[in-house]
Formats: structure tokens, sequence, C-alpha cells
């Protein structure tokens, strides 16, 4: 048995024996643990897979401990090409979505990142490895601060996370070289489209959470046009409006 399949099987054998909630020093050697023969399985046999060849954005992939931004028993399906639960009603997406819309930003060193819902903090850790400085926002504060400390404790030093309205943006930050969100609106917020800077790129999943959604790509040029591109039709959990 490989030894990634053997990290495996183990992984889920604590998990069925119940003792991940009650034996800390478990929790604590998983958490230690690189996964990198998982990781690497991941980028191959769902990322590359399915097209996405940007060798940044795989290279982001590869250094980012997905596992540590899932709740513990779930551990064992962190590098499973699906999303997961994460708490109030919110999700981590599949490994390919991050990927497939991490390359569409097409992100540079020298770029200024705003994402909307942090969640656990997955795609901020992604994005840190392509950006210059993300400033990420969640609405829903556990997730929030949970987010926060563990981006901090991982080393994301470019990664600042802000509690907050994502409908209204972070205009003591815009204008942003790329934006993306990570939950679905009904409808693309203006406020997005201001903060986004002539020259950038927006990538937003947008839609009705029963309804048909999509993956946009809006760009605005150097005399501020915006233009909108559907790309595919996903599914995502909705974007969170504050209460008025």
């Amino acid at each position: 048995m490989p030894a990634a399949s053997a990290a495996l099987v183990a992984a889920v054998w604590v998990l069925n024996s119940g003792s991940v909630s009650s034996n800390p020093a478990v929790w604590r050697a998983w958490a230690a643990e690189d996964y990198g023969d998982l990781r690497e399985a991941m980028v191959g046999e769902q990322i590359i897979a399915r097209g996405v060849s940007d060798h940044n954005v795989l290279a982001a992939l590869r250094g980012v401990p997905r596992h540590r931004f899932v709740p513990r028993p779930l551990v064992p399906q962190a590098y499973s090409d699906r999303p997961l639960p994460i708490g109030n009603g919110q999700t981590i997406s599949q490994p390919y979505i991050v990927a497939f819309m991490s390359e569409l930003l097409d992100l540079r060193k020298s770029h200024k990142v705003l994402e909307i819902g942090t969640g656990c903090g997955y795609q901020a850790a992604v994005l840190s490895g392509l950006a210059g400085k993300v400033y990420s926002m969640e609405i829903v504060k556990e997730l929030g601060v949970q987010a926060r400390e563990r981006l901090q404790t991982l080393g994301y030093d470019n990664v600042v996370v802000r509690i907050g309205n994502g409908y209204a943006g972070w205009p003591e930050q815009a204008p942003f070289d790329r934006i993306i969100l990570t939950a679905a609106p009904n409808e693309l917020p203006q406020a997005l489209v201001d903060q986004l800077k002539p020259g950038g790129k927006l990538v937003a999943p947008v839609g009705p959470v029963y309804g048909n959604q999509e993956l946009v790509v809006v760009t605005k040029d150097a005399q501020g046009k915006v233009r909108r591109q559907s790309v595919l039709p996903v599914r995502f959990v909705p974007m969170v409006q504050a209460p008025e």
C-alpha cells in the first residue's frame, strides 16, 4: 500500500474509533502531517487532468495543506474533489474550483486582491502564494476569527481578514487589481465592480441558491468600461447579506 493510502486508512481508522475528538495528541500529529502524496495526487488527478495548467496556481495548490482548513472529523476527506462543510452553513470549495477560479484571475505578485467570503481561509491561502497582498472579508464572525487565527498560525502573513459585509467591499483599501467571490450573490454588487481597478478582473459565481448559477469573469478596461463573460454553470452557497 502506498504511504499516502496508508496514512489515509489510518486517519479513517482513528476517525471511526472516536479518537479524533478525545485525543488532542492525535490531532496534533495529524496537523503536523504533510500529506504531500495526497496533495500531489489531488493536483494531478483532479486539477491538471481537468485542464488547469498555470504552473504558479499548481504550485500554490501543492503548497497549501488543505487538511488544516477542514473540521477535524473531515481530515480524511480533505483531498477529495468535492466541497466540504465547515460550519455555519458554509463550505470549503472543491479543489478543482479553487484552482480554476485562481487561474481565471491571472494573478501577479504585484497584485492587490479582495476576496469576499473568507470561510475557512483556504482560498485566501492559495491566493497568498500568487499575489502581493490579499484582503479577505467574512460576514460570519466565528468563521472569520477562526480563519484569521489559522492563516496567522500557518504563516500567511500577506493576508488580512476583516469581519464585515462583503456587499459593501473594502473601500478603504480600494481599488483592487483582482476581486474574487467565493459565495454567490443573486446579482453582482455594484460596489465591488466600482472597487475594481481599471485593467482589473473580477471572478464570481452569480445566481440564486436554488436556481441557475454561473461563474462569471468581469473585466474593466483602462477607460473603465466593464465587460462580463459567463464561463460555466456552478453551484455555490449564497452570499450572505448583512441585515439592514
